[in-house]
């Protein structure tokens, strides 16, 4: 598999993991919000129970999150590790997209002034 390949691997990768981790922070949301209005219409008895609920729902989410956590992380430093032994592999072809990018860069800056 080329290095070129490889990266892109981990991007996808890392893309999904993002869309993953929006999702389960949208689902506690929403189930926070539907707690809530629970709650809203609950006795203290009810609203005790909600909460307690809610807080189960919570801690679950937040264990999700630390794994999805860990997994970015870990996908991170095998990506960084794969570029820079591209960057060590090829430097002239790093270089020239460097150079190409800040040539890019400039004229963009350049531009809006």
């Amino acid at each position: 598999m080329s290095v070129e390949t490889s990266v892109a691997k981990h991007i996808n990768a890392l893309s999904g993991q993002k869309d993953k981790l929006v999702d389960d922070i949208k689902s506690v949301v929403a189930d926070a919000e539907e707690l809530l209005r629970k709650a809203k219409t609950s006795s203290a008895e009810g609203y005790s129970a909600v909460r307690v609920e809610l807080e189960d729902r919570l801690a679950n989410s937040i264990v999700r999150l630390q794994e999805v956590q860990q997994e970015l992380r870990s996908r991170a430093r095998q990506a960084a590790k794969v570029t820079d032994e591209y960057v060590h592999d090829n430097p002239w072809k790093s270089m020239g997209y460097v150079a190409a990018a800040g040539l890019i860069v400039g004229l963009l800056l350049s531009r809006r002034h």
